[in-house]
């Protein structure tokens, strides 16, 4: 199978558009502060996997924002249930392939084309290998197995854990909040079996979820940065009202319920 064509014209119109799409839906995009930094080096000619927990609809808006913002001169590819995919032909263009869910045959053409797409150093394959919609205080967190099999058929390349949750804190709108996990290279898996593989992969994900779920659950917004605002406020009568009552006094309307982004 050929590597996905990814139209540069239509990623950058289709990213626009998620972004006011997301501001309209949710109050802000924050990632997690990480005393290390930022987890390997964004600029190193090697292919990079992204996996991340399947925690909602939401999740593939999140990603391509969160591939603009860390990558946004790489190719991003990423797999699409195959009858999904004939419905929405669209996102062929964004770098999305289809997989036959449920066969051998279709694992194997996954298999083929992620190694295909992962031959060129610059690209980013982003995967959910939950394979499912799952809360994120699931545990323990297990994948399907393909992404360890792909693992084992690679030579090179960096594997990046991305925890998210979709949490409400002192808004209307909802947040998205995100971190990365340890970064782990092909070659130390390569060598390992598919059970270990997989256990390492899991385990990798699971302590980032874990630490985000501490932060999430204590509100901590100091640990995060911004890096997309949204609404803020009610709307309507309620939020006209607020603006008057600052007027009249000679303050400054503030529409956040809280601390602002």
């Amino acid at each position: 199978m050929d590597r996905p064509v990814v139209s540069p014209w239509v990623r950058y119109w289709f990213r626009r558009y998620a972004r006011g799409y997301v501001r309209k839906h949710f109050h802000a995009l924050r990632m997690a502060r990480l005393p290390e930094g930022f987890p390997g080096d964004p600029t190193a000619p090697e292919p990079l996997i992204v996996f991340m927990n399947h925690a909602s609809w939401w999740d593939p808006l999140t990603a391509l924002l969160l591939a603009e913002r860390y990558w946004p001169h790489r190719p991003v590819y990423a797999p699409m249930d195959a009858a999904a995919l004939r419905r929405y032909p669209f996102f062929r263009r964004l770098g999305v392939f289809g997989v036959e869910l449920g066969s051998l045959a279709g694992a194997l053409a996954f298999l083929r084309t992620a190694a295909e797409v992962l031959r060129v150093p610059e690209s980013i394959l982003w995967l959910t290998p939950q394979a499912r919609f799952a809360d994120v205080r699931e545990r323990p967190v297990t994948f399907a197995p393909g992404l360890a099999h792909l693992v084992r058929r690679l030579e090179h390349g960096l594997l990046v854990p991305l925890a998210v949750e979709y949490v409400f804190w002192e808004e209307r709108t909802p947040e998205i909040l995100a971190r990365f996990g340890r970064v782990l290279s092909v070659a130390e898996l390569s060598e390992a079996s598919p059970q270990s593989a997989q256990a390492r992969l899991q385990s990798a994900l699971q302590a980032a979820m874990d630490e985000l779920a501490g932060d999430a659950v204590a509100r901590r917004i100091d640990r995060f940065e911004t890096l997309l605002s949204g609404r803020v406020g009610v709307g309507g009568i309620y939020d006209w009202w607020r603006r008057l009552r600052a007027a009249a006094g000679g303050n400054r309307f503030e529409p956040h319920h809280g601390r602002p982004v």
